[in-house]
């Protein structure tokens, strides 16, 4: 009896843990399977952005600053011909997109994009307002789909057209609003500065292109922009800092616009926005969005509000 005893004793720490063990194992289990699909998907796409930005942070470094070279953009278009100086500024030069470019694009509200343009201004403006081309707020917007592109450009009729804004609104009342959070900023070696922005909560962009995909069938089976990426463009620089005491020296230039952007990114970074809308958009000007040219604009609010 007193071996059972002590047999009894000396089990009682092991299962205790082995018990203990299979609580908490029962209740990892219960919170994964409580994990929607959504979440499963805003997850893999926020891993697969954060790889993208990380490339796209090293892309000035790797490239160097080619937008001192008056290279080409992100979409194959010259500085040179988007570009030109006027009174000590740069002014856009408008060309007539034809046919006329079709994009669909998430639109940021003046309420979130104006504060973030005050700082990138204040940062970028006292070296650089000459050269630098700053997006305007009331047009900060997150590239989706294109039913058109300047690259692949699919014609259409009147008829058609407004079949492909109504097939985009029918995706528009389907969406709940996205909150977002400006992950970084980056610089890229075409001259854009870019805000790379994660998903917290709504549906990921990949499903949103996913549904313009679906909606117009007839567009571009090659797009301009990764599937998961959301970014928007802030402004282009297309010269060099002002520096009246020194010639330009490439490497201390580019550590230059490094320190602008931790400056900017220190200021900036983390902050959080709520997407609502979704806008069809006719830009009868190459890049119509990005230099204020002509366009057409059909705005279509989220239909899912979530109370």
């Amino acid at each position: 009896m007193a071996r059972v005893r002590n047999w009894y004793n000396q089990s009682k720490p092991a299962t205790l843990i082995w018990f203990i063990s299979l609580i908490t194992f029962y209740a990892v289990f219960r919170m994964a399977s409580k994990v929607s699909p959504r979440s499963r998907e805003l997850q893999v796409s926020n891993a697969e952005r954060n790889r993208m930005y990380d490339k796209m942070s090293r892309d000035l470094d790797e490239h160097g600053a080619l937008f001192l070279k008056q290279g080409e953009t992100s979409q194959s278009l010259l500085l040179s011909d988007l570009f030109d100086y006027k009174n000590g500024s740069v002014i856009p030069v408008l060309k007539a997109a034809n046919p006329p470019v079709r994009a669909n694009v998430l639109y940021m509200s003046p309420e979130y994009s104006v504060p973030i343009s005050k700082a990138v201004r204040d940062i970028f403006s006292p070296t650089l307002d000459k050269v630098i081309w700053f997006q305007n707020p009331e047009l900060y917007h997150f590239s989706m789909f294109h039913a058109s592109h300047h690259i692949s450009p699919v014609s259409a009729s009147e008829e058609e057209i407004e079949a492909e804004a109504n097939a985009v609104k029918g995706v528009a009342e389907k969406l709940c609003p996205m909150r977002i959070v400006l992950d970084r900023v980056v610089l890229t070696s075409t001259g854009v500065l870019l805000g790379c922005w994660q998903v917290i909560s709504g549906l990921d962009p990949v499903t949103i292109r996913s549904e313009l995909r679906n909606a117009l069938p007839n567009a571009p089976v090659k797009q301009l922009y990764a599937p998961a990426i959301l970014h928007t463009s802030l402004a282009r620089i297309i010269g060099h800092p002002y520096n009246s005491s020194q010639e330009p020296d490439s490497a201390l230039e580019l550590q230059y616009f490094h320190e602008l952007v931790v400056h900017l990114n220190k200021a900036i970074r983390g902050t959080e926005a709520t997407i609502s809308e979704l806008w069809y958009v006719e830009e009868y000007d190459v890049l119509a969005l990005a230099l204020d040219g002509k366009m057409k604009l059909r705005r279509f609010k989220f239909g899912c509000w979530k109370g």
